[in-house]
């Protein structure tokens, strides 16, 4: 069952040899999932929230605004992230976070996603060398928070990357997390080592992992690969399987009990957040694009929570399923496999 509250102080985070973070998934890793997963599998050594996009306008969406209040945050070590190619807002998001309390800020130069790369953001960013050099040198002159960076390796090659790492290396970056994909890939193709090897080598900074640990087999062929490597940060692999960071840890696998606590600490959550059905059933449907991999039957699973259509019919559904289906191995598993 879930634990009332982490049972680890900031001290015994800091004493753990492998550091895990949490990694931002716009539409799923809010502030009410991430309470949810504290208190039932955590603690995360950081969580990275979904992206901020600060604007001229000098203020936050609505939406935004409830992700990083310190009362939705209590008690986690919370790094906000930023996805903008404007040094200014940037600076300006950066001051209104550290007058928050927040003590670090995450750019975002890695997401994937169409819409975002065209504007020139997020992986985007990565087409435009000189512009994003400037760009950060404006940022670690001038803002008022230690920044890190999560970024992809290119937009459309690998061989992208040196250049983008010389960029890096100019810079006191306090953390590079490096997904060793590029753009174009989306989660299509398997991360690329060698990259992510070129980063390890005499970077003046530490340097974390992101891509495709989906269970311990994974994890233990990355730091067979690295074992100087001592930060991961997990994204999909969470999603799927809530149990895989105390897995990682030497911990057994979740048992289904635990994995219906966390789901119903984490709908009561949305229920307290969400006004009605269907921004509730839109988010607890976008979990359940990964979660349902966490039973023998995906598919089966997927179909009905699919046809809920209100929150009495969805609860119906997922009682089902928590009845039914049977938990799945997680040894040696892969998303949608």
């Amino acid at each position: 069952m879930c634990a009332e509250q982490s049972p680890f102080a900031e001290d015994e985070r800091e004493n753990q040899k492998m550091k895990y973070s949490l990694a931002p998934m716009e539409g799923i890793t809010g502030y009410t999932y991430r309470r949810a997963f504290d208190s039932c599998f955590g603690p995360m050594d950081q969580y990275y929230t979904p992206f901020l996009s600060p604007n001229s306008a000098r203020s936050f969406m609505k939406r935004e605004q409830k992700e990083v209040e310190p009362e939705h945050n209590v008690g986690l070590p919370v790094v906000p992230q930023l996805l903008t190619r404007n040094a200014e807002d940037f600076l300006w998001a950066s001051e209104r976070l550290a007058e928050c309390g927040y003590k670090e800020v995450n750019l975002n130069l890695g997401c994937p996603s169409g819409t975002v790369a065209a504007k020139g953001k997020g992986s985007g960013f990565l087409s435009f060398p000189e512009e994003l050099d400037l760009f950060l040198e404006k940022v670690f002159r001038e803002s008022p928070l230690p920044v890190s960076i999560k970024t992809r390796i290119g937009r459309n090659a690998d061989e992208e990357f040196p250049r983008l790492l010389a960029i890096y290396r100019k810079y006191p970056i306090s953390l590079l997390i490096v997904h060793p994909r590029i753009q174009k890939d989306f989660y299509k193709v398997p991360p690329r080592r060698e990259p992510f090897r070129l980063a390890m080598e005499d970077s003046p900074f530490p340097v974390c992992y992101n891509g495709d640990i989906f269970c311990r087999e994974d994890y233990e062929e990355l730091i067979s690969e690295f074992p100087d490597l001592d930060m991961v940060m997990l994204g999909r692999g969470i999603l799927v399987n809530p149990g895989l960071l105390r897995e990682l840890r030497g911990g057994a696998p979740a048992a289904k009990a635990e994995l219906w606590e966390f789901h119903e600490r984490l709908l009561d959550g949305y229920v307290e957040e969400f006004r009605g059905d269907r921004n509730l059933l839109y988010r607890m449907k976008e979990l359940w694009t990964y979660f349902r991999y966490s039973f023998e039957e995906p598919e089966r699973c997927r179909r009905l929570v699919r046809k809920a259509g209100n929150l009495a019919e969805y609860r119906a559904a997922v009682n089902e399923i928590f009845h039914m289906e049977t938990v799945r191995p997680t040894g040696g598993f892969s998303f949608g496999k």
